[in-house]
């Protein structure tokens, strides 16, 4: 008996990595537009196009699902079958990940009401305002860590209201480089740029036991779309 059941289990863990394969890769990414969205019952969005333009030249099948993005990044350090995008690629979490891209390059801007006329040279004249940012984002960590006021919240879209009732004094936002993300938004020319406060480039995050086949793949897809423009012409989406 105790035979047969050691043998049940090998024939189940032998098959759990064929199913895994079935299934395809999961992609996680977070509610974020232009980047990433729900259209009907689609992901779209600028950012989203050049993770499917990657996935379709790997020839890897894929899923992707918007998560609030705490829950996206937990998943995707622990699933081996998981890719998060687009994460900023910072030296605390080169480690962490296997980098697929670059996908863009992103500026880290705090935002002010344009009626409160603040100035901020530096990072260090925003000390002591509190600043909305997105629990377990790039952004957080980073201020964190330089001691600024941080008020996380688990999704992005509720900063700019916060911002508005008067709830936060600043807002970290992440953008693609010569993007315009408000325009048409209500708080269009409410809400004003202050401070340029890092850059960084963008990618698709996967699980460090992705294997190496699919990474390769990913890889030549993501160098493929930058040498034919692809990559380009997408950010101007």
């Amino acid at each position: 008996m105790k035979q047969a059941s050691m043998a049940r289990l090998l024939a189940a863990a032998l098959l759990m990595p064929a199913l895994a394969a079935a299934a395809g890769l999961r992609i996680v990414g977070e509610h974020l537009p232009p980047s990433s969205m729900m259209e009907g019952n689609v992901v779209v969005g600028r950012e989203t196009l050049k993770v499917r333009g990657i996935m379709a030249r790997a020839g890897i099948a894929y899923s992707i699902e918007l998560l609030p993005w705490k829950r996206a990044y937990a998943q995707a350090l622990r699933e081996a079958d998981t890719c998060i995008f687009s994460t900023s690629r910072t030296q605390e979490r080169e480690a962490q990940f296997r980098w697929i891209g670059p996908l863009n390059e992103a500026e880290w801007i705090l935002y002010g009401l344009a009626e409160r006329h603040l100035t901020l040279r530096t990072l260090a004249d925003a000390r002591g305002l509190v600043i909305g940012t997105v629990l377990g984002d790039a952004r957080d960590d980073y201020l964190r860590q330089r001691g600024m006021n941080v008020a996380p919240v688990t999704q992005e879209w509720l900063n700019p209201q916060k911002l508005l009732l008067g709830r936060i004094d600043l807002w970290a936002v992440g953008m693609a480089v010569g993007s315009k993300p408000f325009v048409g938004k209500e708080w269009e020319g409410k809400v004003v740029p202050l401070l340029t406060f890092n850059r960084v480039q963008t990618y698709l995050a996967c699980n460090k036991q992705l294997p190496e086949a699919q990474v390769a793949a990913m890889q030549r897809a993501a160098a493929a779309m930058r040498r034919d423009g692809s990559m380009a012409r997408e950010q101007l989406h």
